[in-house]
């Protein structure tokens, strides 16, 4: 399984549409398959017990798993003689659509495999459920509003599966120190911050808490500091008419030369460029 980090970072180059949703009952009486599944879609089980044999692989089917299918895949379901199986499931579509140093890429779905697949163990399934059954509810529903309701609810179940594995990976103590002071980087990403500082706040070693940081955020604490300040360096760029030295101390850095050299380290183009490419003209948001 690919990091949750990276799952998080493909899922966010990619637009979805959702196609159906509803709630399905397997009847023990009723197996289904094995044949050919077409569509993206997700599984969450709700109540019940049964087996999903996914490309040949046995997988318990009950309250908590999450099943990810990508078109290709032989599937077979059976529900257990005495729990008849019930699950959500929603069927969608995608195309990748990102910004990457200041260029549009774009790409159809068929061309990017979707990060999520196969089967998953969610910790926290009441609230994955009812965001589902709420989603159940909207695709009963038309208009262009309720397709933004249907979007938004897509990803932000979306958002809960990638937080609920990337939780998974360290106890929930670790969990909770290594967000407190994700935390307090966002809110003083200005001044100056040293790991030894946030070790310190997490009660850790830096060694200790370099490692969890990075197994938890798939990257140093140092790397997501820096990349919140040029995050916020490309607002002021885009939005003000800071002087580099002014936004510069405005993030956290003292030296504008090193600043600039990050800021292209990182995005790509230097900040008088990403100004230049970015910047909307006077009187025009």
């Amino acid at each position: 399984m690919i990091k949750p980090s990276d799952m998080m970072r493909q899922l966010n180059q990619m637009n979805f549409k959702v196609s159906l949703a509803g709630h399905k009952k397997q009847e023990p009486s009723l197996p289904s398959g094995p044949y050919t599944h077409r569509f993206n879609s997700m599984w969450m089980i709700s109540r019940g017990k049964g087996v999903f044999t996914i490309d040949g692989h046995e997988h318990i089917a009950e309250p908590g798993k999450l099943f990810v299918i990508s078109p290709g895949m032989i599937i077979s379901r059976m529900a257990d003689e005495e729990q008849p199986l019930e699950y959500y499931f929603i069927r969608f579509q995608y195309a990748t659509h990102y910004e990457e140093n200041g260029e549009w890429l774009s790409g159809a779905g068929d061309d990017t495999p979707f990060p999520l697949i196969g089967a998953y163990t969610i910790q926290n399934p009441p609230a994955l459920l009812n965001n589902c059954e709420q989603l159940c509810l909207l695709m009963k529903r038309r208009g262009q509003i309720i397709m933004m309701r249907q979007r938004i609810l897509f990803l932000d179940i979306l958002l809960q599966i990638i937080s609920d594995l990337r939780s998974q990976i360290v106890s929930s103590d670790t969990n909770v120190v290594i967000e407190n002071t994700i935390d307090y980087m966002v809110n003083h990403y200005n001044e100056n911050i040293t790991v030894e500082e946030l070790a310190k706040l997490a009660g850790l070693s830096v060694s200790h808490y370099t490692r969890l940081f990075k197994k938890y955020v798939n990257n140093s604490p140092i790397h997501y500091l820096t990349q919140l300040r040029m995050d916020r360096a490309k607002e002021l760029l885009t939005l003000s008419d800071y002087k580099l030295k002014a936004l510069a101390q405005s993030i956290g850095y003292s030296d504008e030369l090193y600043f600039s050299r990050l800021f292209k380290k990182f995005v790509g183009i230097s900040p008088s460029q990403y100004a230049k490419l970015h910047k909307s003209a006077p009187g025009k948001a």
